[in-house]
């Protein structure tokens, strides 16, 4: 399983939910799911994510035990 560490690139930027999904690219409640891992960006977005926020795709994400 892949947790994502998009909160923690928000806090980074100092951002609220809006603001951050708005630099990104994406809507405040598809931003939302993202976050509380109720869905996760496709493969497409993900390379998005990882281009906007200037890191590898394996940065956006952190392996959690079963």
């Amino acid at each position: 399983m892949l947790k994502n560490k998009l909160k923690s690139f928000r806090h980074k930027y100092e951002m609220n939910q809006l603001e951050f999904a708005a630099f990104l690219g994406v809507n405040k409640s598809l931003y939302n799911r993202w976050e509380r891992q109720q869905g996760q960006p496709n493969s497409v977005s993900m390379i998005k994510l990882a281009k906007k926020l200037g890191c590898k795709i394996d940065d956006l994400f952190e392996e959690v035990p079963d």
